[in-house]
């Protein structure tokens, strides 16, 4: 298997250990003979540029990684909200349109439609039609998916790959099991091609 190289897409930039948590993550992927690579690997100059420079700067840089990348695998674990990392979303999208095959993976087992349902305290209002709107009159999706339709959609094309687990409650954004179940099903992947 020739040197693949796996962007590690997910909120754990977030995290105020996100430095240990790519390296645990880079571990897995040298385990099942990947070079991971890691958001934060591309260090941002920030001397004399403002915040929304800097911004701009790191999406720039991300960008570049993911192009470097064969594979992409994300974390969707819903992150300030009940959809994954807005940022990941668009890596993966982005990888998938560079014909990238991503990956994904969850630590919750609530769905995409039950959690929009909690987060936004809907009451369960249905319309005349039967379809379930939130108190904007805006229709929630109810297609018993993970993630909003794209992100499974974009996943389920890709790779077939979409690891859903529920993870002890104090490691909901540092639980590896699911992110190791996709690696292993990378390299069977990978190998295959060989």
């Amino acid at each position: 298997m020739k040197n693949v190289r796996v962007y590690l897409a997910g909120p754990e930039v977030f995290l105020k250990n996100a430095k240990e948590m790519s390296q645990a993550k880079k571990e897995l992927c040298r385990k099942y003979g990947f070079e991971g690579v890691f958001p934060l690997d591309k260090e941002i100059e920030g001397t004399g540029k403002s915040p929304r420079q800097i911004g701009f700067c790191i999406s720039t840089a991300n960008e570049e990684l993911i192009k470097t990348c064969d594979i992409l695998v994300a974390n969707i674990t819903p992150f300030r909200g009940p959809s994954a990392d807005v940022g990941t979303a668009y890596e993966m999208g982005f990888a998938h349109a560079l014909g990238k095959k991503v990956f994904a993976y969850t630590n919750t087992t609530e769905l995409f439609t039950e959690r929009t349902i909690r987060t936004l305290n809907c009451k369960g209002d249905r319309d005349k039609n039967g379809k379930l709107r939130d108190s904007y009159g805006m229709l929630v999706e109810e297609m018993e998916l993970t993630d909003n339709l794209m992100l499974d959609g974009c996943v389920y094309a890709s790779s077939d790959c979409l690891v859903v687990e529920q993870s002890p409650a104090t490691q909901l954004f540092t639980f590896l099991g699911g992110f190791e179940k996709c690696l292993k099903t990378a390299q069977k992947l990978c190998k295959s091609k060989d």
